[in-house]
């Protein structure tokens, strides 16, 4: 798993380069079996994420979503 994780760490060094700094906690890195399991926990703890998600369950919850069949056909999905 050390490999995995130093991987993930090569990957994001190289793929991401901002200027911002983010803190993960070694407890994440050390119980994480997945770079998706980080980025999980990255995107539970962005407050713009949480925003965008509560937003869509309420659009959801009034009606206001886009059927699965316009969305599909619009993104040519079958």
């Amino acid at each position: 798993m050390k490999n995995k994780k130093s991987e993930f760490l090569r990957e994001t060094k190289t793929t991401y380069k901002t200027t911002n700094t983010i803190t993960i906690p070694v407890e994440v890195f050390e119980t994480a079996e997945s770079k998706e399991e980080i980025e999980d926990w990255l995107l539970v703890h962005d407050p713009e994420f949480i925003k965008r998600m509560l937003k869509a369950r309420k659009n959801d919850i009034e009606g206001k979503g886009i059927p699965w069949e316009q969305v599909k056909a619009k993104l040519n999905i079958k």
